[in-house]
């Protein structure tokens, strides 16, 4: 096993830690949730301080661009969503949101975000079928790259497609029914009886 396998997933740790702090949460021991809450933010104001350290040095390091070490940590998901949850990321919610919606298989374009409620607009413009659970599919893979990255979309959206372009009709060269024309457009000469 290498250190790239022993990777925590950060989708899975994040929605653990949620899971613990609701448990915390409905405890009978006052004492004990007030202690691990404590603990639970110092242990934050510790490893924050650190990632805003470490953000200042790259961004200062003179012999190497600091662009490129930046760019390499903020596309770790795992380091982009601690510096996310910390509010050092150097990229603003629309920003990540994008970014991270043009990583995914499907193709799809944001029709909005509302940032009072969280809620993310998108539509699906490629072909990925038309069932129901390709809807889904899509919806789920949007919420998981979102989870870590953009905390701040809550709910996510499928809008509808789009209604379909404008119908051609063809034009004939008179009412329906009406005799065929001749080559001028006119109708066909016709002979005295």
């Amino acid at each position: 096993m290498t250190a790239a396998d022993a990777r925590p997933d950060a989708a899975a740790a994040g929605r653990r830690v949620e899971e613990v702090l609701d448990r915390l949460a409905t405890s009978a021991d006052r004492a004990a949730r007030e202690a691990a809450e404590e603990l639970v933010r110092a242990l934050m104001e510790f490893y924050g301080g650190g990632f805003a350290r470490t953000m200042e040095l790259l961004g200062r390091r003179a012999d190497r661009p600091a662009h490129e070490a930046v760019d390499a940590l903020l596309r770790d998901e795992l380091v982009a969503g601690l510096l996310v949850l910390h509010g050092l990321h150097p990229h603003d919610a629309p920003t990540r949101i994008a970014r991270a919606l043009d990583a995914l298989p499907h193709a799809v374009e944001n029709t909005g975000f509302d940032p009072a409620t969280g809620e993310l607009r998108l539509r699906l413009t490629g072909s990925g079928g038309c069932g129901r659970g390709s809807r889904d599919a899509v919806e789920q893979a949007v919420r998981d790259t979102l989870a870590g990255v953009a905390p701040e979309v809550t709910e996510v959206t499928l809008e509808p497609d789009a209604a379909p372009g404008p119908v051609l009709l063809q034009i004939g060269a008179g009412p329906p029914g009406a005799p065929p024309s001749g080559p001028s457009g006119r109708p066909p000469a016709t002979t005295a009886p």
